[in-house]
């Protein structure tokens, strides 16, 4: 039995509207190679069409109303839109869902490697690759020719003195040189900030330094490093330190012409406040 081919029963009106969709959809593939991408083109997409940050709408004690437009984004990692109807929540929703098909390169596909009789989960490297390759999955998913990955990655590894261990697992690595590996991985993109999670947490006092004298390197070289942590060591080094208690920023210090060791003062100073239940220093 034929089908009939749908296509041949479109009209030019309809023709030009389906091309106009996939023009949108050819667009929004190239432009969201990941995770976090998706959810940015796609917030930018509900702004447009009117959806306001939820977020946005409790600061400003906007009470909601039917067919209010509001939107909420998850971390960068998914993101909710809601369009308000007039019957109660009691009587039912409407749900249309989709999972965002692009990877996250915050944490790796496959988790675990084994080490004789152990299996690892590590969740900011690959297990089964060596680090050359771990390194220029960025550059791989954005399109970046071969040529040019190895460029990069030869210039950054050299910079960050990790040249030696390109070829090596991640069981052949100290913490050190495993950290400045992600340093190489967060820069090779060229972003405008580098956000550092705890980057010390795990390391050794001589692999601290080593990883902080590389931060600030970076930030000599212009580029903004926002970095979270409970360590007062690691926070001395910043030119700027940001106090947060309760979800809110409650205290500031500027380095200036501060030392690092007048800065780690300042910083202890202004704990033992707060932690005393001062609310602000």
């Amino acid at each position: 039995m034929e089908r009939p081919n749908a296509w041949l029963s479109y009209d030019a009106q309809a023709l030009a509207a389906l091309e106009e969709t996939s023009k949108n959809y050819r667009h929004f593939l190239d432009n969201g190679k990941t995770e976090r991408e998706c959810v940015a083109q796609a917030v930018a997409a509900a702004q447009k069409q009117g959806y306001v940050d939820l977020q946005d709408a409790i600061r400003a004690g906007k009470q909601l109303q039917p067919g209010d437009k509001v939107y909420v984004n998850v971390m960068g990692k998914a993101v909710m839109l809601f369009l308000l109807g007039r019957q109660p929540l009691e009587q039912g929703v409407n749900i249309v869902g989709a999972h965002i098909d692009s990877p996250r390169i915050d944490v790796k596909q496959n988790p675990f490697y084994e080490d004789t009789d152990i299996a690892y989960a590590d969740t900011h490297y690959y297990g089964g690759i060596k680090k050359y390759q771990w390194t220029t999955v960025p550059l791989a998913l954005h399109g970046v020719s071969e040529g040019e990955s190895r460029e990069r990655l030869t210039k950054l590894a050299d910079y960050l003195e990790v040249t030696d261990v390109l070829d090596k697992f991640p069981a052949q690595m100290s913490g050190g040189q495993k950290q400045r590996i992600a340093a190489a991985r967060a820069l090779i993109l060229d972003p405008e900030i580098v956000l550092a999670d705890e980057p010390t947490g795990a390391l050794d006092s001589r692999a601290t330094d080593e990883l902080l004298r590389v931060f600030s390197d970076i930030s000599a070289g212009g580029q903004t490093i926002l970095m979270v942590t409970h360590s007062v060591r690691a926070a001395s080094r910043a030119g700027r330190v940001l106090f947060i208690k309760d979800g809110e920023v409650c205290h500031q210090l500027y380095r200036g012409g501060m030392t690092d060791d007048q800065l780690y003062q300042k910083i202890t100073d202004a704990l033992t406040v707060l932690q005393a239940g001062g609310e602000r220093v």
